[in-house]
């Protein structure tokens, strides 16, 4: 009975266990009638939150009639990394209506909840409710705090937790740092890392990954560089670090760099190995990406995480090789992850792409829990495949199932309507989507409409929607619009968009001008497609040429 114990012990504490491991666990803890014990409860549940096994994971909740603080932490932590943040606040909501009543990392969980399912609201309402229970000084509260507000967009209300604190632990100091960083505030970021070292505070890897967290695109690659030096002169190159490094140099382009990191790294483990395989697949290098995910699994077994797993999924999405997604699909059984939502959502994303869309169908139909997300993908499914009329009928049943509908459920609809041509259908959906849903429209809604619109010749509904915006329109709409010139040989509402698109920065102007020449050659305006050639020699502008190849 010791040797038992003591091995059960042993095992239930590991960081990871496999699905099926994980099983053995729980009914040797039933065995030793230990089901009503809050220490093993919260075991088990957090192992089978962290293999996205929800069902079973409030199964052992509810049958533990001894709930411990630490048993509903583990259980609100399930709902939220399942992407069931309403479970998860649910849960909350039936604990303060309970005799157990919450700590710090109760409420750090919900407000990391809130962060993730974009609910500001929520967001503000449990930071009221950190003040009124006591832990408004509460570091691991106000930790929690400044990284959600950072990551909404609100850095300005993060600040002003931060420098409420009389003295901010490293974990504070690390937290505003990141949240300068994802918010593209780089410079502030690096002042306050430059504050922090001022005061006597010794930065660790948690504040190397907050500051380079921002760095994106090819003009940050000399102070990724200098960042890199860094971390070798103060000798904070752990595999922690190195993996940030690797996302770091991926996310600037240089993936080159990107591999030499990961070829530098002693000690390489799971995380490593996903930085490597998703800087791959971020640089659109898919192929390297599988190889390298199939080294991994060679190397490290088949212990993987959702995320790596979606990001190989995606990479096999792009190739568009049949072979290629099943034996990543086998992966996933394998792995026992395949009843996560983000891993089936990117199954059926695979499917769709690969052309087998009733491979993505079955993942939807025999997924035990449907949200929001898994709800998009099928949706897009169908519409990339032209079966609008059954993505609208998703649609409803998603309705009816209680599922409310968000930007991306919109996107999805209007874009089946683009590939269908469903002109009438598209307006209607576009206008219950604010009407009656409350979802504002974004950039993507906009650039489906136009497309829409444009495509059946609505050229004038089109422009007075584009040009009816309040705000700076984005260079995707006019160029949408651009583009749906070019297939009808609209030159003048061709001209009215590309002068919208030349007059921002941020636009392909090589690309447009490309477009905008090739209407006036369909139009016979020679003259004026040559100078505008000329024009864009002059300026010293090109298009990249497109490449082809036939696979064998």
């Amino acid at each position: 009975m010791f040797l038992h114990i003591h091995s059960l012990l042993l095992e239930i504490s590991k960081l990871k266990q496999t699905i099926s491991r994980t099983k053995q666990l729980h009914a040797l803890v039933i065995k030793l009638q230990f089901s009503d014990d809050p220490f093993y409860a919260t075991k088990i549940v957090r192992l089978y939150g962290l293999n996205g096994h929800l069902n079973y994971a409030a199964n052992v909740f509810k049958q533990c009639s001894d709930k411990s603080v630490f048993l509903w932490n583990s259980i609100i932590r399930a709902y939220a990394r399942a992407c069931r943040f309403d479970g998860a606040f649910l849960m909350f909501s039936a604990m303060l209506q309970s005799e157990t009543r919450p700590d710090c990392f109760s409420y750090a969980c919900l407000i990391r909840a809130s962060c993730e399912s974009c609910c500001a609201d929520g967001l503000r309402l449990l930071h009221c409710k950190t003040v009124v229970s006591g832990l408004g000084w509460d570091l691991i509260c106000n930790s929690a705090l400044v990284m959600a507000y950072s990551k909404q967009g609100q850095v300005e209300e993060a600040a002003r937790i931060f420098h409420a604190i009389p003295d901010p632990d490293l974990v504070m100091w690390n937290s505003m740092i990141f949240g300068y960083s994802c918010c593209g505030m780089w410079k502030q970021a690096l002042q306050m890392f430059a504050q922090m070292r001022s005061l006597g505070k010794k930065p660790d890897g948690y504040s190397i990954v907050g500051l380079i967290s921002g760095l994106i695109g090819s003009d940050s690659i000399h102070i990724a560089g200098a960042m890199h030096a860094f971390c070798l002169k103060t000798s904070l190159a752990s595999t922690h670090v190195g993996s940030a490094l690797i996302n770091m140099y991926a996310r600037c382009g240089f993936i080159d760099s990107a591999e030499k990191v990961f070829g530098d790294l002693v000690n390489l483990d799971l995380v490593t190995w996903s930085a490597l395989i998703t800087g791959y697949s971020q640089c659109n290098e898919s192929e390297k990406a599988v190889l390298c995910f199939r080294k991994m699994v060679s190397v490290e077994g088949g212990n993987l995480d959702p995320v790596l797993i979606a990001s190989i999924l995606a990479a096999a999405a792009r190739l568009a090789n049949r072979r290629t997604g099943m034996e990543m699909h086998a992966s996933v059984i394998r792995s026992g992850l395949v009843w996560n939502v983000m891993v089936s959502s990117a199954l059926m994303d695979m499917y769709a792409k690969c052309g087998m869309l009733g491979f993505a169908r079955r993942v939807f139909e025999i997924m035990p829990e449907k949200n929001i997300v898994s709800y998009n993908s099928i949706i897009q499914a169908l519409g990339l495949h032209g079966l609008a009329f059954k993505s609208f009928n998703v649609f409803h049943e998603m309705l009816n199932a209680g599922v409310e509908p968000d930007g991306g459920t919109f996107s999805a609809l209007l874009c089946a309507c683009c590939h269908a041509g469903l002109v009438n259908d598209g307006r209607e959906i576009f206008t219950r989507m604010e009407k009656e849903f409350h979802v504002h429209p974004e950039v993507e809604h906009y650039v489906h409409m136009v497309k829409l619109l444009g495509m059946a010749g609505e050229f004038e509904e089109a422009y007075r929607m584009v040009d009816s915006l309040p705000e700076l329109v984005d260079p995707g709409i006019w160029g949408a619009l651009l583009s749906c010139c070019e297939v009808h040989g609209n030159s003048e509402m061709a001209e009215l968009s590309a002068q919208k698109l030349f007059k921002s920065a941020s636009a392909r102007k090589s690309a447009y001008g490309v477009m905008l020449s090739k209407v006036y050659a369909g139009d016979g305006r020679w003259r004026d497609a040559n100078e505008l050639r000329d024009e864009m020699a002059v300026s010293g502008l090109r298009k990249r040429p497109g490449l082809s190849w036939i696979g064998s």
